[in-house]
């Protein structure tokens, strides 16, 4: 397999998210990006978990054609091409989906995650946002697709490495990061996340973010230049 070391990160991070609790049936799915070959592997559409092997990642290139593989990619790979083509270059290896309970609970109902603590903090350096509406249009004409245009609109201003997660409305949670392993620690923080804010709002509707220079002390000692928590390599 000419492309071999993202087919097996790929199988690797899918089989982890499998095993996360994050998935039910077959939703999900995880992708694994080379920015130097513009091309990346992807969870095969409607496969069980129990089944996927190096050998069926399926390689699509950014414009959609399949490289490598012979299983019909996940029905996300739209969207996932428009995440690395306005990412990939950010840095992001790997993109996430998943359509775990309490992250498509605010999705569903249209509200971004507060950053209400510091768990949240350790991994989004913020609110994580939501998508606006899709329009009629967009659902009917390249529905996978304009769900990527949608993401990559609320982050005019943010950064992907800074926030590295959105919910896309009635619909459900996408992540990503610079790894299969660290897209879905994001899924699985995301999630985490999630569940802590609605008990959150549950016990007390009107608690309020956290105020961002704790946001910021908790992100960046474990992300970018200055980052001091755990052991150098």
């Amino acid at each position: 397999m000419k492309y071999a070391d993202i087919r097996e990160e790929c199988l690797a991070a899918n089989m982890t998210l499998s095993k996360s609790g994050l998935v039910d049936l077959t939703f999900g799915n995880v992708s694994v990006y080379d920015a130097r070959a513009g091309v990346f592997a992807i969870k095969p559409s409607g496969v069980a978990y129990d089944k996927l092997t190096a050998e069926a990642m399926t390689v699509v290139d950014l414009d959609g054609d399949i490289v490598e593989g012979t299983f019909k990619p996940s029905s996300d790979t739209p969207t996932h091409r428009k995440l690395y083509a306005s990412f990939g270059t950010k840095g992001v290896r790997s993109i996430v989906h998943t359509h775990s309970r309490n992250a498509v609970a605010f999705a569903q109902a249209g509200v971004e995650i507060p950053c209400l603590g510091t768990t949240h903090a350790d991994f989004f350096r913020g609110a994580i946002p939501v998508t606006r509406t899709m329009t009629h249009d967009e659902v009917a004409g390249g529905y996978e697709w304009e769900t990527g245009v949608v993401i990559v609109e609320c982050f005019a201003n943010l950064d992907p490495l800074e926030m590295p997660a959105a919910l896309v409305r009635n619909h459900g949670p996408f992540a990503w990061g610079v790894s299969g392993e660290k897209a879905v620690e994001c899924a699985l923080a995301l999630e985490i996340a999630a569940d802590m804010a609605l008990k959150t709002l549950s016990l007390s509707p009107l608690a309020i973010e956290a105020p961002q220079y704790l946001v910021d002390r908790h992100f960046l000692r474990k992300h970018g230049a200055g980052a001091y928590y755990g052991q150098k390599s």
